[in-house]
């Protein structure tokens, strides 16, 4: 059973991963590499109506480790029915794509806006640019001529 847990942790990971991905992405843009594909998955095993391999893997796991599985999908199992939303309900299958879709029309649309934008200024996540220290000027007392530049001064009308 530890096993199956394993795979449910990692399960979790990936929904979370597809919810967020985006928004992440705003700070650390490399992560649209690994984003866009297990989004498009997701969605794809979901408007199917595939099985999630995830979900087949960690269901396989349970009954192997003597456990009884589920029916309703990882979504449902751990989600939706325990809050007490039937997952073949229309109202939370809407609810489910908007909480899907929402967080990533956000994060990618601040992505295009960014990468489109006219300015040139760089945005939250974007490293400035920091301008060259430049060595400071001696005191501009030092360069008149015949003027001392020491610390000891003589008296007045001695020299």
């Amino acid at each position: 059973m530890p096993l199956a847990g394993a795979v449910a942790v990692l399960h979790a990971a990936a929904v979370l991963f597809m919810l967020t991905g985006s928004l992440l992405a705003l700070r650390w843009p490399q992560v649209l590499w690994l984003h866009v594909p297990v989004s498009l998955a997701i969605l794809g095993l979901y408007l199917t109506g595939s099985d999630c391999p995830l979900t087949s893997l960690e269901l396989s796991l349970r009954e192997q480790a003597g456990a009884s599985g589920y029916s309703g999908g990882f979504i449902g199992h751990y989600v939706t029915e325990p809050l007490g939303f039937p997952i073949g309900a229309t109202s939370t299958q809407v609810g489910i794509y908007v909480i899907a879709f929402l967080p990533n029309v956000i994060g990618y649309g601040l992505l295009a806006r960014r990468r489109f934008s006219r300015t040139n200024a760089p945005g939250p996540g974007t490293p400035r640019r920091v301008p060259r220290r430049r060595t400071p000027s001696p005191p501009a007392a030092a360069h008149h001529a015949g003027r001392r530049t020491s610390s000891r001064t003589s008296a007045p009308g001695r020299r």
